[in-house]
């Protein structure tokens, strides 16, 4: 079997702060990975490693058997949940969308950057936000140009955090088919992280339960169970609870 991701006794350590402990887990190619865990769990830090932003402080972190910090950039698409661009600045989406490209900002796009950019903002029902300023973009809009730049290079691995902020109800449904359907043409791993149970139990096929250990880990139904949620979270949700998931995006 082919592994995506592979973490080997991995933690990080920020001065006495302990984020991950002792991280063993390997993700099969081509799973559908939510994570989900309470605030602080670790959840952003584990993406992070498997980015290259971050280094353990022990272990190891492999990326389809070559170690994150070398693993070639095309091979990733991210979404990140905070988005630090100023959208005062007077740029276009197409622009950001091509920055998945370069991996810089393009002042002067190629006509295969833009035909790239412009595939891609198909592939998210984005086209005819090609030509908008940033400043102009919803905040679904703005989510939805940003899944357009982890598309653009065809990645084989997906991270996305918190990939549902800013949308509403109808666009996080369309958005779950997107994904699902670029990962069944491109044979994609996808790691979400998600606050939203019920997206995890519809839309995964593996769920990571994570609080700076691992908790869980495998098919819905056996990782979403009573005792991992009360080990992670120090209490099971309720059905009402799991209805309001969708609106409840912090980090």
């Amino acid at each position: 079997m082919e592994f995506a991701v592979e973490f080997e006794d991995v933690s990080v350590r920020f001065g006495t702060y302990t984020a991950l402990e002792g991280i063993n887990l390997k993700v099969p190619a081509g799973a559908f990975v939510a994570i989900i865990g309470p605030n602080g769990a670790g959840k952003s830090t584990l993406l992070k490693l498997v980015l290259g932003l971050l280094r353990p402080s022990s272990g190891r972190v492999l990326v389809f058997g070559v170690p994150a910090p070398r693993a070639p950039a095309e091979w990733l698409g991210y979404v990140p949940q905070f988005k630090t661009l100023d959208r005062s600045f007077p740029a276009l989406a197409i622009e950001l969308v091509a920055t998945g490209i370069r991996r810089r900002w393009p002042f002067r796009l190629s006509p295969v950057e833009r035909e790239a950019s412009l595939e891609a903002l198909r592939r998210v029902r984005g086209e005819e936000l090609a030509y908008r300023r940033l400043a102009r973009l919803s905040g679904g809009e703005l989510q939805r140009v940003y899944l357009a730049r982890a598309f653009v290079r065809r990645p084989r691995l997906l991270l996305l955090d918190e990939p549902a902020t800013g949308m509403d109800v109808l666009g996080e449904a369309d958005m779950y088919r997107m994904l699902e359907r670029y990962q069944r043409e491109h044979d994609a791993t996808v790691l979400m992280i998600t606050h939203d149970w019920e997206a995890a139990r519809h839309h995964a096929t593996h769920v990571l339960v994570l609080n700076r250990r691992v908790i869980g880990f495998g098919p819905p139904e056996r990782a979403l169970s009573d005792e991992c949620l009360r080990r992670a979270f120090g209490h099971v949700g309720h059905p009402h609870e799991l209805s309001f998931s969708v609106g409840s995006r912090d980090a």
